[in-house]
C-alpha cells in the first residue's frame, strides 16, 4: 500500500468514527521554546491534553509532520529517519481503552490489511512502589480482539527490557513490560513525576518481519522490544489515566484522555512487509532518482542513499516552514543535514545539483497532501541550491587547506617554502579541518590516501574525543537557550505571551503589513520573536513599537477569545503565524472590544492575561538579524 493511501485511510477511518480532522502543525514550533522542532504528534496537542478546550471538540485526528535531530547519527540503518509523519488520534475526556484498541486493531487488520498473526502487543505490568496496578484491562481487550481473529493470544509477564533478552517470547503475543517501556508522562517513570503531573500506562503494537533472523549480539533471546529488527513498533496508545498526588500516591483522573501515535512510514512498511523502510514509495522514489543520477544500484551504496533520501526530505519540509541554513538553532540543524547529504552525494560521484534534483522529487511526492510545497516550490529550491553552492566552495577551500597544512615547510627560508615532502595527518588536524573549514573527516582521510599523506595511528580516537567535547559544548548551549517554556503556563509566561501579541501588531503598524511572524520563543524571563523584515530597525522604529505596546498596556484593555471558523477568522483580520496550518475551527484572541474598538485580533491557542494592565512595562532589549530576510527581537516586561 502506498504511504498516501495509508494516511488517507487512517484519517477517513477516524472521521467516520466522529473525529475532527485537523491539519499538521508547523514542523517548527511557533510558541514552544523547549524544543527546536515538533518531534511528536502529541507536542502541538499538549495544551489540550492538559485541560485547554479544543475548538474542534473532544475527538481529534491528524497526521503530524515531525523531525527528531537526535536520530541524525542513526540514519543509515533500515528504519531510522529524522523526518516522519505521526498519525494521531485523541480523546479529550471522551472514549477510553476499549474503543481505542478496538479501532486501531480494526484499522490495521481491515483497512491496511495486516495479518493479525504478525501483530504483537504490550501492556503495563504495574508499579508496586507507586501503588499503580497492572493494566489487566488493556490485556483483556487485546486477548478478546485476537480471539475474534481465531488467535489464542498467550499473555506473558516480561518486566524489564533486560528480562526480555533473558527469557524471550515464551510463545506469547501479549507482553507486560515495566514503567521504562510502557508508562508515559512528560517526566518519565512514575518516581520521576512531580505532584500534579498527569500520566498513564500505554500499549504498543509491533509488527513481525518473520523472515528476519534474531541477532544474538543484541541479547540472548528476541522479544518485541528487541533492536535486532525482527519486530517494529507501529503504534502506541497512551492512556492518560492518573495524576500524581503531593504524598507520592496516584489518583485516577476525572477526565481521562487518549493520546495515540503511529508512525505513518512504519505502517506503510508493514503493509508491504518490508523491514527496510526505505522501500516504501515516498522514500524509494528518491532512491530511484539517485540511481538515475549516479548509475549505481541501491544495494551497493545503501547507507549513502538512505542518508541522502532522509536528510533532503527533512530539509524540504524545514524550508517550506521558513527555516534557512545558518549556524544557530533550526538553521544549524538544516545546514548539517544538507552538508551530510552533499557529502554522501560526493561519495556517489554527484558533484552538482544534488539537492535541487532530489527536492523536486520530494515536492512532487507530497504536494497533494501539503500544497504549500508546490506554492513555495521555487523558494525551497533556491534555499537548497544556495547552500549546496556554498558548501561545494567550502569543499574546495577544505582541499586547499588540507594541502597547505599537510605540506612540510623549510623554515630556513624567508618566507618558508614547501619542501615537497608531506607531514602526518593527525586526529587534531582532521578535527580542525572539519570544525573550522567544514571539511568532512572522511574526505580528509580519502585525500590523504590519494595524496600519499601518512595518517596518524589512532587518529580516529583523538578526532572522536574532540568531537565529543564539541557536542557537549553545543548541548550545554542548546539546553541553556531553550530552558523554560510556554508549556509551563505560569503567570510570567502568560504575560510574555500576551506581550508578544501586542508587539506583533505594533511591528505591523510601524514597519508595514509585510511583517509576518516567523517564530516565537517565550520563557518566564523574556520573549524572543522572529519576523519577516529585510532591514535593521532604526532606534526611532524600536521606540515607536515600545510606545504603542505600553500605551495598550496602560489602557488596561480586556483580552478574550471567540471560537470561529478559520475563514471567518481571517475574514475579520485575525493574524496568524507563517507556516502554521490551522484547523477549520480556531480561537481568535482579541485585545479590546471584539465587536467595537479593539487593538488586535490573532489566531492562538492561549493562554493570555485577562486584561493588558497585568503585563507591566514593555522594553525591547535587542534587535538583530536571525537569518536572511528575518529579524529577531528580544524583549522583557518589568
Amino acid at each position: 500500500m502506498k504511504t498516501h493511501e495509508v494516511r488517507e485511510k487512517y484519517l477517513n477511518y477516524f472521521k467516520n468514527n466522529q473525529h475532527a480532522i485537523i491539519p499538521s502543525a508547523s514542523i517548527v514550533p511557533q510558541e514552544d521554546p523547549t524544543t527546536l522542532f515538533t518531534g511528536s504528534g502529541m507536542q502541538p496537542m499538549l495544551q489540550f491534553l492538559l485541560g485547554e478546550t479544543h475548538p474542534e471538540g473532544v475527538r481529534i485526528v491528524d497526521s503530524q509532520t515531525c523531525f527528531r535531530a537526535e536520530d541524525i547519527d542513526d540514519v543509515g540503518d533500515n528504519r531510522h529517519t529524522t523526518f516522519f509523519e505521526m498519525l494521531g488520534n485523541w480523546s479529550l475526556g471522551d472514549y477510553f481503552k476499549n474503543e481505542q484498541l478496538n479501532w486501531f486493531f480494526e484499522f490495521l487488520t481491515s483497512e491496511v490489511g495486516l495479518d493479525p498473526k504478525k501483530l504483537f502487543v504490550t501492556a503495563f505490568i504495574g508499579d508496586k512502589d507507586a501503588g499503580i496496578e497492572k493494566d489487566d484491562e488493556a490485556a483483556e481487550i487485546w486477548k478478546r480482539l485476537f480471539k475474534a481473529k481465531g488467535i489464542d493470544a498467550k499473555v506473558v509477564d516480561i518486566g524489564s527490557e533486560e528480562d526480555g533478552y533473558k527469557n524471550g517470547m515464551q510463545d506469547g503475543r501479549i507482553f507486560y513490560y515495566d514503567s521504562k517501556k510502557n508508562w508515559w508522562s512528560r517526566a518519565g517513570v512514575p518516581s520521576n513525576m512531580p505532584a500534579g503531573e498527569p500520566g498513564g500506562p500505554d500499549s504498543e503494537v509491533f509488527y513481525e518481519f518473520d523472515y528476519i533472523e534474531h541477532d544474538p549480539s543484541f541479547g540472548l533471546h528476541c522479544h518485541p522490544n528487541c533492536d535486532c529488527g525482527r519486530y517494529m513498533e507501529i503504534g502506541n496508545s497512551v492512556f492518560m489515566q492518573y495524576q500524581k498526588q503531593p504524598d507520592g500516591s496516584f489518583k485516577e483522573l476525572d477526565q481521562k484522555n487518549i493520546d495515540f501515535g503511529g508512525g505513518l512510514e512504519r505502517i506503510a512498511a508493514a503493509s508491504i512487509d518490508s523491514a527496510d523502510m526505505f522501500k516504501i514509495d515516498v522514500l524509494w522514489n528518491i532512491i530511484q532518482k539517485l540511481q538515475d543520477l549516479t548509475g549505481k544500484k541501491y544495494e551497493d551504496h545503501v547507507v549513502a542513499k538512505r542518508v541522502i533520501a532522509d536528510h533532503l526530505r527533512s530539509a524540504v519540509f524545514m524550508a517550506v516552514d521558513g527555516v534557512v541554513p545558518s549556524n544557530t538553532a533550526q538553521g544549524y540543524v538544516m545546514r548539517r543535514l544538507l552538508r551530510r547529504a552533499i557529502r554522501r552525494g560526493y561519495e556517489l560521484g554527484i558533484e552538482s545539483n544534488l539537492t535541487t534534483e532530489v527536492a523536486q522529487v520530494v515536492i512532487d511526492e507530497y504536494k497533494q497532501t501539503y500544497p504549500e510545497l508546490q506554492t513555495n516550490n521555487q523558494l525551497i529550491i533556491e534555499v537548497l541550491r544556495t547552500e549546496e553552492n556554498l558548501f561545494r566552495k567550502t569543499l574546495e577551500r577544505g582541499i586547499h587547506e588540507f594541502t597547505k597544512r599537510t605540506s612540510e615547510l623549510d623554515f630556513s627560508k624567508r618566507p618558508p617554502v614547501p619542501t615537497g615532502q608531506r607531514t602526518e595527518l593527525t586526529g587534531k588536524l582532521v578535527f580542525t579541518l572539519f570544525d573550522t573549514y567544514g571539511f568532512p573527516a572522511e574526505l580528509s582521510i580519502e585525500e590523504a590516501e590519494k595524496e600519499g599523506v601518512k595518517i596518524q595511528v589512532g587518529w580516529k580516537k583523538d578526532f572522536d574525543k574532540l568531537m565529543l567535547q564539541q557536542k557537549d559544548r553545543s548541548r550545554t548551549a542548546t539546553a541553556g537557550q531553550f530552558k523554560g517554556g510556554l508549556a509551563e503556563h505560569s503567570e510570567a509566561t502568560t504575560k510574555y505571551h500576551t506581550a508578544t501579541h501586542l508587539m506583533y501588531k505594533a511591528l505591523r503598524n510601524v514597519l508595514g503589513d509585510h511583517v509576518v511572524q516567523r517564530g516565537s520563543n517565550i520563557t518566564n524571563e523574556r520573549l524572543r520573536f522572529d519576523f519577516s523584515h529585510g532591514d535593521k530597525m532604526t532606534p526611532e522604529q524600536i521606540a515607536k513599537v515600545e510606545t504603542i505596546v505600553n500605551e495598550v498596556i496602560q489602557k488596561d484593555m480586556p483580552v478574550a477569545y471567540k471560537e470561529m471558523s478559520k475563514d471567518d477568522a481571517f475574514g475579520v483580520g485575525a493574524l496568524g503565524a507563517f507556516g502554521e496550518k490551522y484547523p477549520d475551527t480556531v480561537k481568535v484572541y482579541t485585545v479590546g472590544n471584539p465587536d467595537g474598538d479593539y487593538y488586535s485580533k490573532e489566531i492562538c491557542g492561549g493562554p493570555h492575561v485577562k486584561h493588558t494592565g497585568l503585563i507591566g512595562k514593555f522594553k525591547i532589549i535587542k534587535e538583530e538579524s536571525s537569518s536572511a530576510g528575518v529579524r529577531r527581537i528580544k524583549a522583557v516586561v518589568e
